[in-house]
């Protein structure tokens, strides 16, 4: 994530974000909107410096038609004449830089509303999950003290995670949902995504955490709202049912035993 000051942020995303400079919606458009600005603008300049090239080099080839003393072609090592003193230089120069620093900076402020956790804050219906990864498995905690090892999440709704580890360093991501976040022992990292619609997807370990890494995986299930209100008012405490038809305790040795293979984890 990157650090900064929450005070700042919350400002400067107050002031750009409102202008409709600064891209809203899921990670996952924000990062497409990115992608997408980056893909014209490459494109145009690839365009036009090709586009330069091309048009200097038909001006300048050598042929029958372009074989005269009257026409005045650079020669190596000559330095250019007919330029103002370097003016078109200066000018190329200028644009470039006015439109680098540019694109540098509208990309820094879109990543610090989607690394904001505080951009979740504003929405009444945004629910908190706690993830903690331990070799090899996730744990999702919910606000009623409900444990799984399938994060479940109404769609269309804010979801703030709150992500740590109970013995090394992991990595929490969802890769659809263009989410990932550092899972530290003893300190908490903080994130959120949005799902468009209903579906399952998968998150992965991104951190290489021991033998069994390639194993820590869990399903991620976005539900309907109302279903997701559903599942939720059945679950209980630690130990409960997880709405799967079986206990935490016995999707946890479950789990341990497709996660970790005779000879992996411990």
């Amino acid at each position: 994530m990157i650090p900064c000051d929450a005070a700042a942020v919350h400002a400067v995303l107050l002031h750009t974000g409102g202008s409709g400079l600064v891209p809203r919606g899921t990670r996952a458009q924000v990062f497409n909107r990115i992608f997408e600005v980056f893909l014209v603008l490459g494109t145009a300049v690839g365009v036009v410096v090709i586009g330069y090239m091309a048009l200097k080099a038909y001006q300048y080839r050598q042929g029958a038609d372009h074989d005269h003393e009257d026409v005045e072609r650079p020669r190596l090592g000559e330095l250019p004449s007919g330029s103002e003193g370097g003016g078109k230089l200066f000018v190329s120069f200028g644009m470039s830089a006015v439109i680098v620093v540019s694109l540098i900076a509208w990309t820094y402020l879109t990543l610090l509303y989607v690394e904001n956790p505080g951009s979740t804050a504003a929405d009444p219906e945004a629910i908190e999950v706690q993830v903690v990864g331990g070799q090899f498995s996730w744990t999702f905690i919910y606000p009623n003290g409900h444990e799984s090892d399938v994060l479940r999440a109404p769609a269309d709704t804010d979801v703030h995670l709150v992500v740590t580890s109970r013995d090394v360093f992991h990595n929490f991501g969802i890769p659809e949902l263009r989410v990932k976040s550092d899972a530290i022992p003893g300190q908490t990292t903080e994130t959120w995504f949005v799902a468009d619609e209903p579906g399952t997807y998968q998150a992965h370990c991104y951190e290489l955490c021991g033998s069994g890494h390639s194993y820590m995986d869990a399903r991620v299930v976005i539900m309907e709202p109302e279903a997701f209100d559903a599942w939720y008012a059945n679950t209980s405490a630690p130990n409960g049912s997880d709405g799967d038809g079986a206990t935490n305790a016995s999707v946890s040795a479950t789990t341990d035993r497709v996660a970790a293979p005779a000879g992996v984890g411990a």
